[in-house]
């Protein structure tokens, strides 16, 4: 039926040439236009899993006290020394800056300038207080004795000021949506703003050093033009391959241009869906070039053996379809399927890169299954090259006669037994693999890239950085007065301190301490929480709602957490402890809850991608073998095909564990990518090999045929594949870099798998099957 099937679609399609291949020109002048229109599409909101208990504290408690979308622009003087002149001017007029960048929301700007910085004093008359920077400021010597003095009474030192009193912060958080447009905040555009700042404030004096969410995304944009040119070299390396091996500019031109028509498909189909391009999914595009790439040479491997055996080209076109159209589908079906299931991640970010992986599997169907066969009946083949593809299959045979040995018992039989070995040794070391960044600094970028210099700098010189969690205290209301309630909170401040990876804690019971002090004339012996209700009225009303440590009814107190980095161990060692005291002296009256800030968000990320990578690889397989015993109807074919698979999924997830890359929203859609090229090698492979087993061969004739025609096509792929995505190495970004090494390694084991393992399968179920 099926067979029936793609015979009648073979005449339709090929009885119609001329119009299909218009209809094609026209649908990719019509997506071409769509991807005129894509933009950049970078939000904050998108990396959040909103389902997640920590992101629904953070939803609560956000226009209150702030998101986890945070810059700091910290200025330093080089000399030192901040207070002179010329550097309150510069701080100053930064302040400025950052103050009216479009998406920075102006209430919680704060600085040395800005009206939100105070300081308090005991004075004979009781309590009096001001701004840091009083409004009458001159830079003169008094004056800057007089900032001094107010930054050492108002407590922010290691907050906004450095601890050795080199420089000064300017914090600023960021609104997702623009108030008087309506329209999302740009983020890169932020970054951009930021960066000429940078441009207009630093100097021979002064250095600049901007960290944030913002500067981060706008970063890897601006590297992501420079991801461009690493795309075209690795265009022109694959076509390089591809030539070597047909010995065709025609036919590698074609093979080619049909992988960039479903490129250009993919992303005119997603400026057309309204969706935009994220920098984080910047390699998609690349990854689906490659797959085309993949099937297209098996298209063009199945061509040119047909026209080595004397057919012409219409011919050799019409039964290279015949022969990839159900292995070619069924793989690429696989691939769409195993895309979708990553859907399943509720992170927004990551189900955009499914839609996208999606897509652009689907227009490979079209253009490297329908399109390239009938561009390749078009191609005349000169007197000679006949000749020349039997020089060339004859040189090649020898060594597949060698490779096909492995589908004899016994040498099948070692390597099975290797693999059990390989195996092992995936799972063990592939268990360590971490979930989150493994690195202080921002992983996508180079370790000695601006942003990540700028980030130790500030780690350095302050006793903040931009990495905070907020734990939500939540209590009766006028919990801030009684003592019971202030106590428990300021032992979990206390507990929390002394946890490894923490960095400084800022709470209401701390800053209650201090003030119960003041009133004694800063005796360190008072810096306690008072038991009386009234002592502790005049501790603690003297703290606005504005500091971020209480709400208007003092039934929420939240506890600033900034750690030294946002490393996976040091994150899941707070929320560990947060969560242990928690159990242990949670009540009705008082509740801690995870998290807001953006330590919390990547908390809650890394939550949602450990408990989703498991389910996410078992839907992919089980996409696959269920593709695969619908098309094979066999349990053995269906081993034989998988096996290699999860071997090489167990490889990489050590090679992740060596490398120290983090399984993240940037790494996990991969493993299932890579897992999707490896499917398509199996399947046709399989397909081939079953046939020549059903035209009576023995399994060892069968794999020495495969291999002469499918097996060429699966290691040049792999070898094309393998060697353009090694340029990306040495690429700007270090997430693409990272990726590289990573696609590299599993388009080489999973060409391997499918030349070595997957014969070797095959022989001992089939031989198993027969006895």
């Amino acid at each position: 039926m099926i067979s029936a099937l793609l015979e009648r679609l073979e005449g339709l399609l090929f009885a119609c040439r001329p119009l299909i291949v218009v209809l094609f020109v026209a649908l990719t002048l019509v997506f071409g236009y769509g991807l005129t229109r894509l933009h950049v599409d970078a939000g904050f909101t998108k990396y959040l899993p909103l389902q997640h208990d920590y992101m629904q504290t953070f939803v609560e408690y956000r226009d209150q006290f702030g998101g986890a979308n945070r810059v700091l622009v910290a200025l330093r003087a080089t000399d030192g020394n901040m207070f002179s002149a010329e550097f309150f001017e510069a701080l100053r007029l930064a302040t400025d800056d950052v103050f009216f960048i479009p998406g920075v929301d102006r209430s919680r700007v704060s600085s040395l300038f800005t009206p939100n910085v105070r300081f308090t004093e005991v004075v004979e008359d009781g309590i009096a207080g001001g701004n840091v920077v009083p409004a009458d400021f001159q830079a003169t010597p008094d004056g800057l004795e007089q900032v001094r003095n107010n930054i050492l009474k108002s407590g922010i030192v290691g907050r906004l000021v450095a601890n050795d009193f080199s420089g000064a912060i300017i914090s600023a958080e960021l609104i997702e949506t623009d108030p008087q447009t309506g329209e999302k905040v740009d983020l890169v555009e932020v970054g951009n703003r930021l960066e000429q700042l940078r441009d207009r404030f630093e100097n021979e004096r002064t250095d600049v050093h901007i960290i944030g969410y913002a500067k981060v995304i706008s970063d890897i944009a601006n590297g992501a033009k420079r991801v461009v040119l690493f795309f075209v070299l690795s265009f022109f390396v694959t076509g390089l391959l591809v030539y070597l091996f047909t010995r065709s500019h025609r036919i590698t031109t074609l093979a080619l241009v049909c992988s960039l028509i479903a490129v250009i498909w993919q992303l005119g189909a997603l400026s057309y869906l309204g969706f935009g391009i994220d920098p984080m999914g910047i390699l998609v595009p690349f990854l689906i070039f490659a797959i085309a790439v993949s099937h297209g040479v098996q298209m063009i491997t199945a061509n040119r053996a047909e026209v080595f055996g004397g057919c012409d080209s219409l011919t050799a076109a019409r039964r290279s379809f015949r022969a990839l159209a159900l292995p070619g589908g069924v793989a690429l079906l696989s691939d769409t399927i195993g895309f979708i299931t990553i859907m399943l991640i509720d992170i927004e970010v990551i189900q955009q890169m499914a839609v996208a992986a999606s897509l652009g599997v689907a227009t490979i169907i079209f253009t490297n299954l329908i399109l390239l066969p009938i561009l390749l009946s078009y191609v005349g083949f000169p007197a000679d090259y006949r000749q020349r593809l039997h020089v060339r299959i004859e040189r090649m045979d020898r060594f597949w006669m060698r490779v096909s040995l492995i589908a004899k018992p016994w040498p099948a039989a070692v390597l099975i037994l290797l693999c059990v070995g390989l195996f092992w040794f995936g799972a063990q070391h592939g268990s360590e693999i971490k979930i989150g960044d493994l690195h202080q600094g921002v992983p996508e970028l180079r370790p000695e890239s601006r942003y990540n210099r700028d980030s130790k700098a500030i780690t350095e010189h302050f006793s903040i950085g931009v990495d905070i969690l907020n734990v939500i205290a939540e209590t009766v209301p006028d919990g801030c007065i009684e003592y019971d309630v202030m106590e428990t909170i300021d032992r979990f401040a206390w507990h929390l301190r002394n946890t490894e990876g923490v960095q400084s804690i800022i709470s209401l019971p701390g800053i209650a301490k201090l003030i119960n002090a003041g009133w004694s004339e800063g005796s360190l012996k008072w810096r306690v929480l008072p038991r009386n209700q009234q002592v502790l009225v005049e501790a603690v009303q003297y703290i606005p709602t504005s500091s971020g440590l209480l709400n208007a009814d003092c039934s929420v107190m939240p506890v600033m957490i900034f750690t030294s980095d946002h490393r996976a161990e040091t994150i899941t060692r707070v929320t560990d402890v947060v969560k242990d005291y928690q159990a242990k002296n949670g009540s009705q009256r008082i509740k801690f809850r995870l998290a807001t800030g953006n330590v919390g968000v990547m908390a809650a990320t890394n939550e949602e991608v450990s408990a989703s990578q498991f389910p996410i690889m078992v839907y992919v397989f089980a996409a696959i073998v269920t593709l695969c015993l619908l098309t094979f109807r066999s349990l053995r074919a269906t081993l034989a095909i998988t096996i290699p698979l999860g071997l090489v999924s167990l490889l990489a997830y050590a090679l992740m564990a060596w490398l120290e890359i983090g399984l993240k929203v940037s790494t996990l859609p991969v493993v299932a990518l890579g897992v999707g090229i490896g499917v398509d090698y199996g399947i046709y492979i399989y397909s081939r090999f079953q046939g020549h087993l059903d035209e009576g061969m023995t399994i060892y004739q069968a794999y020495h045929e495969t291999l002469k025609v499918t097996g060429s096509g699966v290691l040049v792929t792999g070898t094309t594949l393998a060697v353009g995505t090694a340029t990306w190495i040495f690429s700007p970004l270090q997430f693409q870099a990272d990726m590289g090494l990573l696609l590299t390694f599993m388009f080489l084991v999973n060409m391997l798998g499918a030349l070595l393992l997957l014969p070797a399968l095959a022989s001992w179920l089939l031989r198993l099957r027969r006895r």
